[in-house]
């Protein structure tokens, strides 16, 4: 089993350095740029860095399935494997040339994740963890942070693509959390923001509505550094529920104090 966790941990490895390279060399020249939504946006970069990670991925584990953001959405022979996948998080800091975006690919065996690799191109810090293995960066180990009170916490947060329609919901969180901790960051790149819980750099984190590739391979990496996730009431996190909510754990249960009674009180219309 050794050998093969090795296997898939090198495999990733190698698709995201290749994506990586895309993204590094292409951050600041003129972007090719779609929109999905109003505010969602795709780029050329995005899809070619999918295009680079699935061939790799293909080509070591041609049975293995695939999900990923952009186009891929792929049913393996050995489909208890799955590749989860963002080729680009972060993609309107990139269009905007705002150096915080990352490459994002998770390994899921029966529904249950098992790997997790988050790559910052610009910083070449790439955070790794397998599942009952502990985590690392750049092939140290990482632990989350021992802050002890949520007054004393640095948080981070996004909004979800709807925020125009509901920008009084996300506000509403953004705060209650505003007025209880040290201060809150907004980066835009999901993945990031669960590595740097990971590392200590952050006390916190809170979204709605991410995706499964957003938050499967930050999720584990959060998880095998010691931290804690659930929804934002405290249930049972799944990175195919609309709520993520991770701590250093020492902070969660306050934390969900004051998230959980807003998702019952505040309704978004």
């Amino acid at each position: 089993m050794a050998q093969e966790s090795a296997k898939f941990l090198s495999v990733a490895w190698q698709a995201a350095d290749a994506a990586a390279t895309l993204i590094r060399e292409s951050w600041l020249l003129p972007k090719e740029i779609a929109h999905k939504g109003a505010i969602d946006l795709v780029t050329s970069v995005d899809r070619e860095s999918e295009r680079k990670i699935v061939e790799v991925i293909r080509r070591n584990f041609p049975d293995h399935s695939l999900l990923a953001e952009e186009e891929t959405d792929y049913q393996g022979t050995q489909n208890n494997y799955r590749w989860i996948i963002d080729p680009l998080d972060g993609t309107t800091n990139f269009a905007h040339s705002y150096p915080q975006f990352c490459v994002s690919i998770a390994l899921e065996y029966d529904g249950e994740v098992i790997l997790g690799l988050v790559y910052d191109p610009l910083r070449r810090e790439c955070f790794r963890a397998l599942k009952g293995q502990g985590a690392s960066l750049n092939g140290s180990p990482i632990r989350v942070s021992p802050a002890a009170q949520l007054d004393h916490a640095l948080l981070a947060t996004g909004f979800p693509y709807d925020r125009r329609d509901n920008a009084d919901y996300y506000l509403t969180f953004f705060k209650a959390f505003l007025t209880r901790s040290q201060g809150i960051r907004r980066a835009g790149a999901a993945a990031l923001d669960l590595c740097y819980l990971a590392c200590g750099r952050i006390d916190g984190f809170w979204e709605l509505k991410l995706r499964p590739w957003d938050v499967a391979a930050g999720a584990l990496i959060v998880a095998e550094a010691g931290g804690k996730l659930s929804d934002f009431s405290g249930n049972k996190f799944s990175i195919w529920g609309d709520q993520t909510l991770a701590s250093n754990g020492t902070i969660h249960d306050a934390m969900v104090q004051i998230a959980g009674p807003l998702v019952d009180s505040v309704i978004v219309e």
